[in-house]
């Protein structure tokens, strides 16, 4: 089967759901660190999924909450100032080589240091399409890619150095907006907080031609699955740990479930090693 890099993949019947361990998954590590990433991947996960944050200098790290403990907020320190434990998003995708990686950012209009310019789009955007292998790059925005599952390992052409499938999503339009103005081909998800209309995200998410729409666990149906795939559109669902959860989402047919259990999601969709 042919694979292209970055290309957010879509599940074909009867094959297994991604999974994506949420910030590295619950373990004997910090969440959002490299240790939780080499973790889960060694605990069968497809991938992970994690959050990124500017600093004042305008380094780009892997934090879920705009503020560390003890440090402060990160939009007011450096990338010096931060405890070791925090990785750059640089280190933190070199620690997920060959496997599926789901990069949230977070700048939230209701957050300390919201920036409305929108820097750390553009920031991760410019990264990220630096590091794409030229000619292994997805189908332009607003494309409807062909099927393709996630491998065990990278695509052999694939350079060692980097996640074999990457997406890059947010709870805000504008955001996703801003990245496709620096990276017009980047593989864009649109996550839907639980408290808005899945039907509308679905029509935000193909206007921004997304190549995932995100929705809240409680929000998943068959019939919100099978209308975003016919629009091209691949279903990513958070943060899904139930057993009951899982192998409902899994019925109606979504691409990839997010995660904080990565032992128990493998055994509910019958992927126990």
């Amino acid at each position: 089967m042919d694979e292209v890099i970055w290309q957010w993949p879509r599940r074909r019947s009867g094959r297994p759901v991604t999974v994506l361990a949420h910030r590295g998954g619950a373990g004997p590590w910090r969440e959002n660190t490299v240790e939780a990433f080499a973790g889960a991947l060694r605990l069968g996960a497809d991938g992970v999924e994690l959050d990124v944050r500017r600093c004042r200098d305008g380094a780009l790290v892997v934090l879920h909450d705009p503020d560390v403990p003890g440090i402060g907020p990160v939009h007011e320190r450096t990338v010096d100032e931060l405890p070791p434990w925090v990785p750059g998003l640089g280190r933190a995708l070199e620690a997920c080589r060959g496997a599926a990686v789901n990069v949230e950012i977070k700048n939230g209009p209701n957050e300390a240091g919201f920036d409305p310019d929108q820097a750390v789009a553009r920031d991760v955007a410019a990264l990220l399409a630096e590091m794409a292998p030229a000619g292994r790059r997805p189908p332009a925005a607003g494309g409807s890619p062909a099927p393709a599952d996630v491998p065990a390992h990278a695509p052999a052409d694939v350079p060692a150095d980097v996640p074999a499938h990457l997406i890059v999503s947010c709870f805000f339009p504008a955001t996703l907006a801003a990245v496709g103005d620096v990276w017009p081909d980047a593989p864009l998800g649109l996550l839907v907080h639980p408290a808005l209309d899945a039907d509308e995200a679905l029509d935000v998410a193909v206007g921004l031609g997304c190549a995932a729409l995100h929705p809240h666990v409680s929000q998943v149906t068959p019939d919100l699955v099978a209308r975003s795939h016919d629009r091209g559109t691949a279903v990513v669902t958070w943060t899904v740990d139930e057993p009951a959860e899982l192998a409902a989402v899994a019925d109606a047919g979504v691409d990839a479930v997010i995660t904080d259990h990565v032992g128990r999601a493998l055994g509910a969709l019958g992927r126990v090693r």
